[in-house]
């Protein structure tokens, strides 16, 4: 099977693979870590076509795009077979610690030099803010990621988790080849304001968790989850006591309509993630083999309209019981 390509953006387009891969959790956060099984499912992602890689400077912190960088190193596909994607604006110390969101113009240029030193790259296709700095003109952190397109540093840009008016503003600075946020059958709230504001300005989409954190391939029950997870430690609302009792009904429906298809519910649901437009690029995450060629297989998963409409009724937009963080300050509104 090959994997097909989207663009995205219209403005400032950027060819990439239908399917990225998030390499978080390959650092951080879900469970503990093995380097080497991060590198080896990178390796199989570029084999099987997966040429769009998605980090962060956070992530580790920091270690994240140094594993990604030693990755495509020793690829057999080099540089120039990787789109990748990184992010700046959550600032983290050395030690894991959380020291605030940052769009200032000197941060911005100082964030994009650090990650071109970590990747080993002398540059970012696809360069976000994490998240939105309120304390800072959206007008001066973009203006400062613009200089870093005009330097040669950076090809495009993009933002995460911001809001339409946000949106807006950025875009009118300097086309925004994408926007990253949570988007999944089981976050849909983007749908209402924030889509239309992509499709009217030419803006690609590339969703983050579009698994739901995993919780739509079925495998998470209550209490099985490692200590080690952040999953299980209660920074998200969705996955504790009788939220995931309830939402894991509805996963138990999304199931059926996946084994009625011969096909797992992931792969039913990273179906519906593909099936919402041409300009949508999800990157789900993993740091296993075995995960990633399940969910590239999601790719060759048909849904009619039929397929879609029984998903809809299966997993209503507002069916979903609690919210997506702990903690949602940073998200736009």
């Amino acid at each position: 099977m090959t994997l097909q390509t989207r663009t995205l953006g219209t403005t400032s387009p950027l060819e990439v693979s239908a399917l990225g891969l998030g390499c978080m959790g390959m650092s951080e956060f879900y469970g503990t870590p093995v380097e080497q099984d991060g590198i080896d499912t990178i390796h199989r992602a570029l084999d099987l076509g997966v040429t769009f890689l998605d980090t962060a400077d956070m992530y580790g912190p920091f270690t994240n795009e140094r594993l990604v960088g030693r990755a495509i190193a020793s690829s057999s596909q080099g540089r120039d077979g990787v789109v990748l994607a990184t992010k700046f604006g959550n600032v983290r110390s050395e030690d894991g610690g959380f020291l605030g969101i940052s769009g200032e113009p000197d941060y911005v240029r100082s964030a994009c030099d650090a990650s071109l030193q970590r990747l080993g790259v002398d540059h970012i296709d696809l360069y976000y803010q994490h998240r939105v700095d309120k304390t800072v003109p959206i007008e001066e952190t973009v203006g400062a990621m613009k200089e870093l397109v005009d330097a040669g540093k950076v090809r495009h840009l993009g933002l995460s988790e911001a809001g339409p008016e946000t949106i807006r503003r950025a875009h009118a600075v300097h086309p925004i080849t994408a926007l990253q946020t949570e988007y999944s059958l089981f976050t849909r709230d983007l749908e209402a304001e924030i889509l239309p504001v992509l499709r009217e300005l030419g803006i690609g989409l590339v969703p983050y968790s579009p698994l739901g954190r995993g919780i739509l391939t079925g495998a998470i029950t209550a209490g099985s989850l490692d200590a080690a997870d952040s999953r299980a430690a209660g920074r998200f609302p969705r996955m504790q006591g009788e939220a995931l009792d309830a939402n894991l009904r509805l996963v138990e429906k999304v199931t059926e309509i996946a084994v009625e298809k011969g096909v797992t519910p992931g792969q039913l649901a990273l179906a519906w993630v593909l099936a919402q437009g041409d300009d949508v690029a999800p990157i789900p995450g993993t740091k296993r083999i075995a995960y990633l060629e399940e969910n590239v297989a999601a790719s060759g998963v048909g849904l009619s309209d039929d397929d879609l409409a029984r998903i809809a009724d299966a997993v209503p937009a507002d069916a979903v019981v609690g919210d997506r963080y702990g903690d949602m300050s940073s998200i736009e509104a």
